[in-house]
């Protein structure tokens, strides 16, 4: 898998990039050669798609956004999906945490509730405002010069405090403020919960919930009482069990999504797990 701020960050001459501090502006028509690939990004990021359409597969469903729409992505993996048939422009805004903090502090209420887990990929209300926003910043990818640093700045506080403020982004304006009043370290079972079907490094997990790999490691297992790696194991065969056998995926699809590194292994860990190979399960539930 690979990170998507890493990768546009690390390579300035293909992906035009506008930079604060860690938070970052994106203009780019493709950002992969794909049409679906495993990506992750330890930052959040606001996608706004300016032409064209893509779609976030996340471990709690698909999110596809078309032209004009925007979304807050929280920091996570997911599956990418690219449609390479149109013209493709979008524009992300990558902020850290802590920004995020430091911009809405006393401006967000933690009393803000949705009655349910936070969806990975937040929708944002499409209004004028916003449209007229992005399109803004367009002009600054135009320009041959670098806007100062200092403008930058204001520009990221001035999407979110936009957005913080209008009450239709009731589930954006609830997770902001989780931000405030959460631990600085995040919830090793919502990482988890969010992720374990992903194929994602124990580093990059570590680095998810904020935390060091020793001090991960630890705290897992005084969480679940078993090691990350036990765990990922056996939540991820359970999941490729129930993608086989009750949503009809083929064995390599359900190895996939489960986050195996390829088909073969899954196999052997299957049925090792199991006493059976995948392509027998996935035989009986065609004939069931």
């Amino acid at each position: 898998m690979f990170n998507v701020y890493e990768v546009i960050k690390g390579n300035p001459d293909f992906y035009r990039q506008l930079r604060s501090g860690e938070s970052l502006i994106t203009q780019f028509s493709c950002l992969l050669d794909d049409k679906f690939k495993d990506a992750w990004s330890h930052n959040n990021y606001f996608a706004y798609i300016v032409e064209g359409r893509k779609i976030w597969h996340t471990a709690n469903g698909s999110y596809d956004l078309k032209a004009g729409d925007c979304a807050f992505v929280r920091k996570g993996a997911f599956i990418s999906e690219q449609f390479f048939e149109t013209t493709r422009c979008f524009i992300f805004f990558f902020m850290p945490d802590e920004f995020i903090r430091e911009t809405l502090q006393g401006k967000v209420k933690a009393t803000e509730k949705i009655g349910k887990p936070f969806a990975p990929v937040i929708p944002v209300e499409d209004n004028a405002m916003i449209q007229a926003f992005f399109h803004s910043m367009l002009s600054y990818f135009g320009s041959k010069g670098e806007p100062d640093e200092a403008l930058l700045e204001i520009k990221f506080k001035e999407l979110l405090l936009t957005l913080a403020d209008n009450p239709a982004n009731a589930e954006l304006r609830a997770y902001f403020g989780s931000l405030l009043h959460e631990p600085r370290a995040v919830s090793i079972q919502q990482v988890m919960d969010q992720n374990f079907c992903f194929n994602l490094k124990l580093e990059e997990f570590a680095r998810l919930s904020a935390r060091s790999l020793s001090a991960f490691k630890r705290d897992f297992e005084n969480c679940y009482q078993t090691s990350p790696g036990k765990w990922l194991l056996e939540k991820r065969l359970n999941h490729a069990m129930h993608l086989i056998t009750n949503l009809g995926k083929t064995v390599s699809d359900a190895a996939f999504e489960s986050g195996f590194e390829s088909t073969s292994h899954f196999s052997r860990a299957f049925r090792q797990r199991f006493g059976t190979p995948p392509a027998a399960v996935k035989q009986q539930a065609v004939i069931q």
